[in-house]
């Protein structure tokens, strides 16, 4: 999480609009024209909503479309400050970039490449006049550094609308470089340059990823200060990724990659020694790749291979200071998962598909980072549920509070975990509990969130934040004017716990709320009390939750339970959505 916000928050709505026209803007995009009195400011059901707004240029909304055609049942329900994605069987949900918002029409233009397959594709070629789409967002705007000397814009077919909407907008001054692959000559498109402005378009197969680095790697190194944003299929953006940081050296917060689709792939290897899916029953998958996977990461394998591609399995073994033995022990498993290849070709070592993955810092946390680390912990479940302790504290002796205490870069991801905070707390910053608070109190890893959320709704209280040593170093280097804050404990109007007892046993919990009690009569604790309804993984959110605590997720009844052993009583709770909640509690 920077210390400086690279995005604006916008309230999130969930609005219908219907088709006013469809046209094909070439053989291979159609642009749907929407329109309707939801894009104004509306209410619904006795709560205002605000007007659409989407200034980004690379904005995305998340179209709502379901498998059954039974629309109305897959739609998320509307809080008065947000949007919680209940569960829904057949809900699908795609997210695409406005190519044009024409307030004054009241008209939002759609494009969809024209492919064949795909639920939103699929609907855009049926749509007629009338029919009606139902969509949220955006949640955020891309904001772009102020002082630029150029920007390089790169993408595939799917990525033309926000490159369109970028030069007829033109969100900056400085010059842009746009390389643009397309499937077909026919799927180019005139875009509103300036002098200065330069543009390639390369004839790629879609997800092309070798065509794709190639071409970004053709292209000249402007001087100056820039900024490079690029948007195409996932995959294919990780070797640009790691040229444009590893070679280029552009810094993370010059840099925007987003994957806009993903393209389907073969089933991947299966372990070595497990059985045929097809010849038998469906087997527990093997934890070997994953093991294997982490391994190459912390020798520094993957890292290696990706900045000196062609190394034998000797000199990488020299390189990383591991035994020949070692190396030759892993490198048959790394290449039987396509993590790193070629030790037989004559070639030397270069990443496979998954390798390159591994490379991108949100893909390897799963093999390295705090989720890793709790992942290991469940070794030891057994023996935690028969004992009715949590599986973390089994593992290393500790609790997980205790470790994240004095670590500062486990406390850092738990910080980094909180950063979709933001887009959340508008239910809690605009209850008229605030109406008379003139010292808030914060604790918890969300409390750089709740700091951000605060400025956006235009609250300033005087702000003490209550935590140790170490978690407090951490969020002072995140805090925006961390000066202006408090950095000890003491009395206040308000206290904010943000995801302060997602990490503490409930005896930890219980302290905690017994210490808010000494300096305050109101608290706030924001915590996840239900799985998000859009995840895939919600199944195992209790179990990652009594990992960590020993307590399952914990609901509004036990959030309810810990508050009144610790001497407090619930006022209400306050919806914020994706299954998070506000408890605000009053001293009893």
């Amino acid at each position: 999480m920077a210390a400086q916000r690279a995005y604006t928050t916008h309230p999130l709505v969930l609005r219908r609009v219907t088709v006013r026209r469809v046209h094909e803007v070439t053989p291979r995009m159609r642009r749907v024209v929407l329109g309707g009195d939801d894009l104004a400011a509306f209410t619904r059901d006795g709560t205002a909503h605000p007007a659409f707004a989407a200034p980004g240029f690379d904005d995305h909304i998340k179209l709502i479309l379901a498998s059954d055609g039974d629309v109305r049942a897959a739609l998320p329900a509307q809080l008065p400050h947000g949007i919680e994605w209940t569960p829904a069987e057949h809900r699908l949900t795609r997210d695409y970039t406005p190519r044009r918002v024409d307030h004054r029409a009241g008209e939002l233009h759609l494009d969809f490449v024209v492919h064949g397959e795909g639920p939103a594709e699929a609907w855009s070629a049926s749509a007629r006049e009338g029919d009606e789409l139902w969509f949220v967002g955006p949640k955020s705007s891309l904001r772009l550094p102020e002082r630029l000397d150029w920007i390089l814009l790169i993408g595939d077919e799917t990525a033309l609308p926000a490159i369109g909407r970028f030069f007829d907008e033109r969100p900056l001054d400085a010059p842009a470089h746009v390389l643009v692959t397309v499937s077909d000559d026919a799927a180019r498109q005139e875009l509103a340059l300036r002098d200065g402005d330069t543009i390639t378009w390369v004839v790629a197969e879609p997800g092309d990823a070798a065509a794709l680095e190639a071409a970004v790697r053709a292209l000249p190194a402007p001087e100056g200060e820039g900024f490079a944003w690029a948007a195409a299929e996932s995959r294919a953006l990780l070797p640009v990724r790691r040229y444009l940081q590893r070679e280029r050296k552009l810094p993370k917060d010059r840099v925007n990659i987003t994957g806009y689709w993903h393209r389907e792939e073969a089933a991947a290897p299966e372990a070595p020694g497990t059985a045929d899916a097809a010849q038998g029953p469906a087997e527990i998958p093997s934890p070997l790749p994953w093991l294997v996977a982490r391994a190459a990461l912390q020798l520094g394998v993957v890292d290696a291979v990706a900045d000196a591609p062609g190394l034998s399995a000797d000199a990488l073994a020299a390189r990383l200071g591991v035994p020949a033995p070692g190396i030759g022990v892993l490198l048959p498993l790394l290449a039987a998962y396509d993590v790193v290849v070629g030790a037989d070709d004559g070639a030397g070592l270069r990443l496979g598909q998954a390798g390159e993955e591994l490379t991108d810092d949100h893909e390897r946390e799963e093999y390295t980072g705090h989720e890793a680390e709790l992942l290991l912990a469940l070794a030891h479940l057994a023996p935690a549920l028969r004992d009715g302790t949590s599986p973390w504290r089994l593992a290393s002796g500790v609790t997980l509070h205790d470790t994240v205490t004095d670590d500062a870069d486990r406390y850092g991801e738990l910080v980094e975990e909180c950063e979709q905070l933001v887009f959340l707390l508008a239910g809690l910053t605009a209850d008229p509990l605030w109406e008379n608070v003139g010292t808030c109190l914060l604790t918890g890893p969300g409390s750089a969130s709740v700091v951000a959320a605060l400025d956006d709704a235009g609250r300033r209280p005087r702000l003490r934040i209550a935590e140790e040593a170490t978690p407090a170093e951490v969020l002072r280097g995140l805090i925006t004017a961390p000066d202006r804050i408090d950095w000890t404990a003491g009395p206040a109007d308000v206290a904010v716990a943000a995801k302060a007892l997602a990490h503490r046993t409930d005896e930890e919990a219980a302290r905690l709320l017994t210490r808010l009690a000494e300096w305050t009569g109101t608290a706030v604790l924001v915590e996840a009390s239900r799985p998000d309804g859009l995840s895939p993984h919600a199944a195992e959110a209790a179990l990652h939750a009594y990992t960590a605590t020993g307590s399952p997720l914990r609901d509004s009844a036990a959030i309810a339970a810990l508050a009144e052993r610790s001497g407090w009583s619930v006022d209400r709770t306050i919806a914020l959505g994706w299954g998070t909640e506000a408890t605000v509690l009053r001293r009893a």
